[in-house]
């Protein structure tokens, strides 16, 4: 029969700390509770800051998609915070799941070949559906500035055409598609873009992050000045970030597989 292990001079016990949780769980709810109850209704009030930018944003930014301008332009230094947030968030999680990256890279390397367990009309329709979901990636992060889309968008599209890969083939076909050296510069170079084009908005127009492209015509695809830059640079380091996320991830369920006797 087990016995619980000794706890340490000063350590509460699990009972005690879960009293201690449920405590602070209680005490969190009814602050948000009573924060939430504060606000009004979504219809009672109409923001002015809303009616100032839609009134203003297509003839000052030349985009037809008044979210975008917001997100890579009038507040575009908190989309930076935001990428950051999530590069940052990235790199610890694969840090953590790479704590034994040697020895999982070496059983992965021995990993047999994966035998389908799906039907072949399923196979076809995932490998059919790569290319097409890649274009619209492409399509959804460069015209962000002309309909709904963008680059947050657009890149998680795009890592989910590696998915199909996986899902429609097996997982050394995965690998070879997906190099992570290419992965992670993409994931970097994103997020360093966003910064140097704001860099060069300082040198050129005197700002942070300030619009000093010509802006062109609403409309166009070559328009709203460095906002579709912006919004390219987000969507290359969310696509990359995800792969990675995703690729780690599957990496230790495979490995988990393999301790258990399953197959990849």
């Amino acid at each position: 029969m087990e016995t619980a292990p000794a706890r340490r001079p000063g350590e509460l016990s699990f009972e005690a700390r879960r009293r201690l949780f449920l405590v602070g769980a209680v005490g969190l709810a009814a602050l948000l509770l009573s924060g939430l109850s504060g606000l009004p209704d979504y219809r009672d009030v109409t923001p002015l800051y809303g009616q100032v930018i839609n009134g203003v944003a297509v003839e000052e930014r030349s985009t037809t998609a008044v979210v975008t301008a917001v997100n890579f332009d009038y507040r575009g230094f908190d989309t930076l915070g935001e990428e950051f947030i999530l590069f940052a968030a990235a790199l610890v999680l694969v840090l953590l799941l790479r704590r034994l990256g040697e020895e999982r890279r070496g059983r992965l390397d021995r990993l047999p070949r994966h035998r389908h367990t799906t039907s072949a009309a399923v196979r076809l329709t995932c490998v059919a559906l790569v290319g097409p979901t890649v274009l619209l990636a492409i399509y959804i992060t460069m015209h962000g500035h002309l309909t709904p889309g963008g680059g947050f968008q657009g890149g998680v599209i795009a890592a989910t055409a590696l998915l199909l890969v996986y899902l429609g083939s097996d997982y050394a076909a995965m690998r070879r598609l997906r190099p992570m050296a290419l992965v992670e510069t993409a994931k970097a170079a994103g997020a360093g873009s966003f910064v140097l084009i704001g860099v060069a908005g300082l040198i050129v127009a005197g700002s942070f992050l300030e619009n000093f492209l010509p802006l062109g015509t609403p409309g166009e695809l070559v328009s709203a000045g460095t906002i579709p830059l912006l919004s390219l640079a987000v969507g290359i380091e969310v696509a990359g970030a995800f792969v990675l996320l995703l690729s780690e991830f599957l990496d230790q369920l495979l490995v988990i597989r393999r301790k258990r006797g399953g197959g990849a």
